[in-house]
């Protein structure tokens, strides 16, 4: 089931790559139906808050008709970070799933517990690792490309 929609959050960082966008796509699921996409756009609109979780959140909301998103699931490719952590705690997302793990920058497993925080009202259940090396992979390869590019 999880890779199933990881598969879709996979699709839509490679929108995000085709872009010269750091490839990251998230996917929210509501009643075992996917109800919002997104992938980074920060580079295209030079907007720091455009990161794919925060406009996966916007849609979602709009269909759902609220800013509590109760009984959603997120998908991301890479580990949320402090924002986007933040934004999945405000919007009351309870499920979590992500790729790879993000050590510079990630706030749900690899620098901090965000989304496990007791001082919190709301906190959410985590799922890392799913289809990790495909995730990390693209990733990588992003990367590699990007510094090449440089070189040249």
């Amino acid at each position: 089931m999880h890779e199933k929609y990881m598969k879709l959050a996979i699709a839509e960082a490679k929108k995000a790559e085709s872009l010269g966008e750091v490839p990251i796509g998230a996917v929210i699921v509501h009643e075992d139906a996917v109800i919002a996409t997104g992938h980074n756009l920060r580079e295209t609109s030079q907007n720091p808050l455009t990161h794919a979780e925060v406009i996966a959140i916007d849609r979602a909301s709009e269909v759902i008709g609220s800013w509590r998103l109760e009984d959603c699931t997120i998908y991301v490719t890479l580990e949320p970070c402090v924002m986007c952590s933040g934004a999945i705690v405000m919007s009351r997302i309870p499920y979590v799933v992500y790729g790879a793990k993000d050590p510079k920058g990630g706030t749900v497993d690899s620098l901090m517990h965000l989304l496990g925080e007791p001082r919190f009202n709301h906190r959410a259940e985590v799922t890392g690792g799913i289809l990790e090396a495909e995730c990390s992979q693209m990733l990588k390869s992003f990367f590699k490309s990007l510094r090449e590019k440089r070189k040249n």
